[in-house]
């Protein structure tokens, strides 16, 4: 990948998630990423299903995705959004979790649902990045946060 392939990239399948974050189920949050916009936006998708660990204690009776893995695949999100701005000519990076603030949860997300996680970037300087988050449902806002992150060599 050249500068060029790095301004913009229509999606990514999971093959390429995979590429770019060092996840790996059950902790993967992001099945694909459409709309990715060189280093500055993209949308990370989640299918969530039942079949997913956390919902067999969060909550048998009312199965709820617990807000700190919407936070994660947000996190998720933004990390492959920077490591894909890197090109491919940069060794892989790690992606630290840094800050969470302004972290707001409006609706319960569960199984059946799609989750869009659109991230922002708000600035960068040197390794450091910072992004505005939205988690949206069925076009619904059910979650938000700013997340900072800091890229190291791995």
């Amino acid at each position: 990948m050249d500068a060029q392939d790095n301004t913009t990239l229509g999606s990514a399948d999971i093959m390429k998630v995979m590429e770019l974050l060092p996840h790996r189920y059950p902790f993967l949050l992001i099945d694909k990423i459409i709309e990715m916009k060189g280093d500055e936006s993209c949308i990370g998708i989640k299918n969530v299903t039942i079949n997913e660990p956390h919902f067999q204690g969060h909550f048998p009776t009312r199965p709820v995705m617990p807000g700190v893995l919407l936070i994660e695949a947000m996190a998720q999100t933004a990390g492959a959004l920077c490591v894909h701005s890197l090109g491919s000519s940069h060794t892989p990076q790690l992606v630290y979790f840094m800050t969470i603030d302004k972290a707001k949860f409006r609706k319960p997300v569960g199984p059946g649902d799609q989750v869009h996680f659109h991230v922002k970037k708000i600035r960068n300087r040197s390794n450091i990045w910072r992004f505005e988050a939205l988690a949206m449902v069925d076009g619904v806002k059910v979650a938000e946060a700013e997340i900072s992150a800091m890229l190291v060599d791995a």
